[in-house]
């Protein structure tokens, strides 16, 4: 059987897969791991293989480390890369700018012009490009492909990728909306319409990819014409530590009147904000069992939450003009029966009717939760962008074979 290896790799830590790219969306990757607190003291790399867990725990330095000593543990078991019929290795890369939209066969050239779009995600490109080295050093004989988080949203209509800056500004900076979690948006909207029974070229759908990250998206006849992430993935929708939109004089207020310096600001709404900042946890799960007890700070970043949520399905819903389907993905939106009530609310008369007890079922893959008569079709469908990088790894691979 041939498989695909999947890399995600973050500032500390690689997320990884072997995966077959034939498989169906609810099925378990062969292999998944995650190696952790990559320089620090002592780490941690953990590999799921057969219903089984292994945990290793010792020093991992650097990346490079960190997936020789994964594999070293693959190839102990018989599952290692190099054992493997591997016919591509598939990366995740944040931020592909306006120079990449469509997954991109790695060489030499496209390492560096990822690197030359660090300035655009100086927290997400640079260990994207670590994972690539150490993986293309490590396996040398398979092809490495680029996977771009940005490259469903490459092509917006520039109503809604322009800001209403100076456009020379603009332009020198590459500052426009660029949008993120594309492969789970492309992922999650391609499989509406045959949940429906349309024609793709003729769905137009909203698409809540609700996790700790969060984003909307509006999406026609297969095309996205909208989405709520911008120059980078903090705009939009608030989400767990995240501020979401906000008026960006707080900005320029909190420089001359708080006296904090860019770097504390950048922190403070990438990492000490959204349902964090207003409650303390990050976590949906830890946040109902405040509200259950009555916790004031949980309930007021819950309302907040749902209240910005609403505001980009209304917004999404006059631009579509038509909403055949609204889908909610990842963690939250699969997993958090509340949400998807209460985001829908009172909203009949657009003809959005959640089913109560369709919506309380647990998560079982793709269903629909509307009722029978509603004429905007509520779905809930896992996201599985590992799948969807793999799929698009395996085809890049196949054409230069």
């Amino acid at each position: 059987m041939s498989y695909a290896l999947v890399i995600n790799s973050g500032s500390s830590s690689i997320k990884f897969q072997i995966v077959d790219p034939a498989a169906d969306a609810s099925d378990d990757p062969f292999v998944s791991g995650l190696v952790e607190q990559i320089g620090e003291p002592q780490g941690r790399i953990t590999v799921k293989y057969n219903g089984d867990k292994f945990i290793v725990q010792k020093p991992v330095p650097t990346h490079g480390v960190g997936l020789q000593e994964t594999f070293k543990i693959l190839d102990a078991k018989g599952i290692g890369p190099t054992q493997l019929d591997i016919v591509a290795a598939g990366h995740r890369v944040v931020h592909g700018g306006m120079v990449f939209s469509q997954p991109e066969l790695i060489n030499d050239q496209v390492v560096e012009m990822i690197r030359d779009l660090i300035p655009l995600a100086p927290l997400h490109n640079p260990a994207n490009i670590d994972g690539i080295e150490v993986a293309r050093a490590l396996l040398p004989n398979i092809p490495h492909v680029a996977v771009f988080d940005t490259g469903f949203f490459r092509d917006l209509p520039p109503a809604a990728a322009l800001y209403a800056i100076n456009a020379d500004v603009a332009e020198k900076n590459l500052i426009r909306r660029y949008g993120f979690h594309g492969t789970s948006h492309e992922f999650v909207s391609s499989q509406v319409a045959e949940m429906i029974g349309r024609d793709p070229m003729h769905t137009r759908q909203i698409v809540l990819h609700l996790g700790n990250g969060a984003s909307a998206s509006a999406v026609a006849n297969g095309k996205p014409i909208d989405t709520s992430m911008g120059l980078t993935p903090l705009a939009g929708l608030v989400m767990g530590t995240r501020s979401g939109d906000i008026d960006p004089g707080i900005i320029f207020h909190l420089v001359r009147q708080g006296g904090m310096s860019i770097d504390e600001i950048d922190n403070l709404l990438n990492r000490q904000s959204g349902v964090k900042g207003l409650s303390g946890v990050n976590d949906f799960r830890e946040l109902r069992t405040m509200i259950d007890n009555e916790n004031t700070d949980a309930w007021l970043a819950y309302n907040v939450y749902i209240n910005q949520l609403r505001r980009f399905i209304g917004s999404y819903m006059i631009e579509l003009g038509r909403v055949d389907a609204i889908t909610f993905t990842a963690g939250v939106g699969e997993n958090d029966k509340d949400v998807r009530l209460d985001a829908l609310d009172n909203l009949e008369m657009y003809g959005i009717k959640v089913d109560p007890e369709k919506n309380d079922l647990p998560n079982d893959g793709p269903r629909v939760i509307s009722t029978d008569d509603s004429k905007v079709k509520v779905l809930v469908i896992p996201t599985n962008e590992e799948l969807a990088i793999a799929q698009k790894a395996a085809a890049v691979a196949a054409q230069v074979s």
